[in-house]
């Protein structure tokens, strides 16, 4: 006898939600609520539709763990991302697997490499920029990959970010608004944080679109930048060009290193010079003045990276999802140092 043409998409267009959560409604997933599962399950009987377990079960070679590989591991911002994808995943029953490339692309291949091995479900990558050989080991994975942290010119498949590049252009238009022209930037030294290198190119591109010079670059050191570089870095500003009124940092730790470096002189900020980070950490809320930043949404990055995953494991059984990419809203975080 043939099986009814009915299909999960028509049960879920009926029940008025997602394919996805269709499919976690026969699965029991803890997610969906059990007043929800039973409507579900309940038109499920009345449209004649039978749950397919041969195309879960499919995937039920599953590993029920996601790879996932950050820059650092005592980077706050990436530890949210991680811990809000962790939460997330764990509630559909899956957990994460995790590697650090330390802003090394050659590392993050090796992971890459190595992660797959293992065989997840799918596997979340920190930034659009990779090895010749990483792109094509993810783009044969065969598994959900999602981009993260950055909105990638040629993704691989999925992304979930933000441009790096409009973020300092927000602090600089927010810079300009009070006044200032005389606008410094302090970053890394090298392209190995290819995040902070946006931000970089993105001042450049900020302070040009206003007319302004755009040469006060200083060099922090390698990544990540630390508060005792961005210290170091603000005394070389203060020492070389002492006529800067406003530095963009590109990190809230450098911003504070350079915040304490103005105290330890007697450079009032933010009378005499305005400051501003990136991060929204908490450092930044409680240094003495309060650090204006840029609050990039970490958590939400890591809860909307799960949410495309889970879709994407859902939906073996009813039509395929293409790749997509999610823009996430970052915010200006005005305080006490501009």
């Amino acid at each position: 006898m043939q099986r009814s043409s009915v299909t999960m998409k028509n049960v879920a267009t009926a029940a008025g939600v997602s394919v996805m959560t269709v499919s976690r409604a026969f699965k029991a997933d803890k997610s969906v609520n059990e007043e929800t599962r039973k409507r579900i399950v309940q038109l499920a009987d009345e449209l004649g539709y039978v749950f397919d377990t041969t195309a879960a079960n499919l995937r039920t070679q599953k590993t029920n763990f996601v790879a996932a590989i950050i820059p650092s591991i005592n980077n706050a911002n990436f530890a949210d991302t991680v811990d809000a994808l962790s939460d997330r995943l764990e509630a559909a029953g899956m957990q994460v697997l995790l590697g650090y490339s330390d802003y090394n692309i050659e590392k993050e291949e090796i992971l890459i490499e190595q992660l797959l091995r293992r065989k997840p479900d799918a596997i979340v990558v920190t930034g659009g920029q990779h090895s010749p050989r990483a792109r094509k080991l993810l783009k044969n994975a065969n598994i959900p990959v999602v981009e993260t942290w950055d909105l990638p010119q040629d993704p691989i498949e999925h992304v979930v970010g933000f441009s790096n590049a409009d973020t300092t252009r927000g602090l600089v238009d927010h810079l300009v608004e009070r006044g200032k022209s005389r606008i410094a930037f302090i970053g890394g030294d090298s392209n190995d944080d290819t995040r902070g290198a946006d931000r970089r190119r993105g001042f450049i591109r900020a302070m040009a679109s206003h007319g302004l010079d755009s040469s006060r670059l200083i060099s922090a050191g390698p990544t990540p930048i630390s508060m005792r570089e961005g210290a170091d870095a603000m005394a070389r500003l203060l020492d070389t060009l002492p006529d800067t009124q406003a530095v963009v940092c590109v990190s809230d730790l450098s911003a504070f290193g350079a915040l304490t470096e103005c105290q330890r002189r007697g450079v009032a900020v933010p009378s005499d010079i305005c400051i501003a980070g990136f991060g929204a950490y908490e450092i930044a809320a409680v240094s003495h003045p309060t650090l204006t930043t840029i609050n990039p949404q970490p958590r939400e990055i890591g809860t909307k990276t799960a949410e495309l995953i889970l879709d994407q494991l859902a939906a073996s059984e009813a039509e395929a999802v293409g790749a997509s990419v999610q823009e996430i809203e970052w915010s200006l975080r005005v305080a006490g140092s501009t």
